[in-house]
């Protein structure tokens, strides 16, 4: 079983039915992804759309609220997911969404979850275009692997958690932001780009490069980013670095900034 990560050839490891998720998503294109999976994808993958099926509507929980537990559980079951089966996501921007996949998956509970390493880029045979509808499988709801906080507890605690702030820094800056209509960052919070993760050839970076890292953000950390997508890279991350699993922020700067009074930095 893969909890985390996975390479290709780990993959001839498996012992168990392996299931994979094709994350490709584009915040500038909501229809990139599903264009690129029918375009090609890794033979059995199904299409997991960020907008439709990884997130519920945006609002006033940010641009990628968690969809309901119950309703990510069957989503899986409904792709033909099983309990028994090693889940594997993919995308092809260095994991940004893939890790979105992998940890809504750890929230339902489904230990045997990775992110494939490297992502599409790495995988070395030929992809298909063929879409098969899968039969449903029995995934079900078990007890949560991962934790998440809200906005309201951070208010309550922001001395006394460390923020992790996974936008690159001139978003975090608040020098420019493309997406939000308020730029900056949640007072007291360490900029770590997720893209930083990642070696030259997109990556992972050894357990030990990953844990200098991250080695003095580890008290209490919550991750968070724009809308909650990319935080995951850094959970992930600092899991692979053998650190506290720390919780996520899934509203993060997009339901930050819904209510004017909340501080915003610098």
């Amino acid at each position: 079983m893969f909890a985390d990560l996975i390479s290709v050839e780990d993959l001839r490891l498996v012992q168990r039915p392996v299931r994979f998720f094709d994350c490709r998503a584009s915040l500038a294109d909501a229809g990139y992804g599903r264009r690129m999976h029918a375009q090609g994808h890794i033979p059995g993958a199904v299409h997991a759309d960020l907008n439709q099926d990884l997130a519920a509507p945006p609002g006033a929980g940010g641009r990628h609220p968690l969809p309901q537990r119950s309703r990510m559980a069957r989503r899986f079951a409904a792709w033909g997911a099983n309990d028994v089966d090693q889940l594997v996501f993919y995308d092809d921007a260095g994991g940004a969404f893939a890790a979105r996949g992998w940890w809504l998956a750890r929230w339902c509970g489904h230990e045997a979850a990775a992110l494939l390493d490297g992502g599409l880029d790495a995988w070395p045979d030929e992809l298909t275009s063929t879409t098969v509808a899968p039969r449903p499988g029995n995934f079900s709801l078990r007890p949560t692997l991962t934790r998440c906080v809200t906005a309201e507890a951070i208010e309550r605690g922001l001395d006394r958690c460390t923020l992790i702030d996974a936008r690159a820094k001139p978003r975090f800056d608040g020098l420019e932001e493309p997406i939000d209509p308020v730029a900056g960052h949640i007072p007291g919070a360490h900029c770590r780009p997720f893209q930083e993760n990642l070696d030259a050839n997109g990556r992972f970076h050894p357990a030990a490069r990953l844990r200098t890292r991250f080695a003095e953000l580890t008290h209490k950390p919550v991750c968070y980013c724009g809308s909650g997508v990319t935080a995951a890279h850094n959970v992930l991350a600092m899991r692979l670095a053998g650190l506290e699993e720390p919780a996520l922020y899934p509203g993060s700067w997009s339901e930050w900034i819904t209510d004017p009074k909340r501080p915003v930095a610098p």
